[in-house]
């Protein structure tokens, strides 16, 4: 099959299981949500008072990253929201981290719009699970933001090289040259120095971090913890819990264990997870 049939047919299961996105990313490109996001008639419960937002990591889209988290979410009760984000030369999540930012502060506003919520709950992969906190810090976020759920955020950097997983990204020659984002997220960087400049934490939100020993991407994996009170961040390994889970970087948004974390934090009122909570080791 050609990659045009391929589009085409993947933009056609995608209308018929009515997940198609509302807007282009741009003239030509129609964007598709993952199962279970982006509709914008979903009224957050009681149970369930703030409306979650997934943000994907470097070179992914979001019906890519959230395929079985958006669902599980979905079918927890959640309103859920996706967005794209830091398109350069057709490759998402690759633009300038700071512009990224720019691009999350009016989705989440019309998130909050659409809904009716004050705050919103973000989970990120990656980039997506780091760029939420320059948007925190630096443009006035941290107001709208309930809970950040970091999954193998690059908090700090990585001294790792970024590259993209084999089908990635359109252009099979694409080497991740020229990636603004992949530049910003090496450790030591001066985004990276300015990101971390005003310290791990903003007031107001909580931080949860979900991280594996066998991140072979954002290394070392513990750069990826934050500091900051108990009572505002908690730090957690998978195989602290799970000692044989082997997930590394690329799929933990997959990992059925990843995901009973992520329900967990979600589902504090407030304050970040529990430390002392255990999945079930599937």
């Amino acid at each position: 099959m050609s990659l045009l049939a391929k589009v085409l047919s993947t933009a056609a299961a995608a209308v018929m299981a009515g997940s198609l996105a509302v807007a282009p990313a741009h003239a030509g490109v129609v964007e598709i949500s993952p199962p279970g996001a982006n509709d914008w008639s979903c009224k957050p419960s009681a149970e369930h008072p703030y409306p979650v937002i997934l943000v994907p990591g470097t070179f992914e889209s979001m019906d890519k990253n959230w395929s079985t988290l958006s669902p599980n979410l979905k079918s927890a009760g959640y309103c859920v929201f996706a967005l794209n984000y830091g398109e350069t030369n057709g490759v998402y999540a690759t633009a300038p981290v700071a512009d990224s930012a720019q691009q999350l502060a009016p989705f989440v506003d019309k998130v909050r719009s659409a809904t009716g919520a004050k705050q919103v709950d973000l989970v990120g992969h990656s980039q997506g699970g780091m760029m939420p906190r320059y948007y925190m810090g630096f443009l006035g976020g941290a107001k709208n933001v309930h809970h950040l759920v970091g999954i193998a955020p690059s908090n700090h950097g990585t001294e790792g090289v970024i590259v993209p997983q084999p089908g990635a990204v359109p252009d099979p020659n694409y080497t991740g040259a020229g990636c603004a984002a992949c530049a910003d997220q090496q450790a030591g960087s001066a985004f990276m120095q300015k990101l971390n400049s005003i310290g791990d934490t903003v007031a107001g939100p909580s931080y949860t971090v979900i991280s594996t020993v066998n991140d072979e991407v954002v290394i070392p994996y513990n750069s990826q913890f934050l500091s900051g009170p108990a009572r505002q961040v908690t730090n957690i390994t998978i195989q602290d819990k799970c000692p044989a889970d082997p997930i590394e970087h690329d799929q933990t948004p997959n990992d059925p264990v990843v995901h009973q974390f992520v329900a967990h934090a979600l589902g504090m009122a407030s304050g970040p997870a529990d430390p002392a909570y255990q999945p079930n080791c599937v």
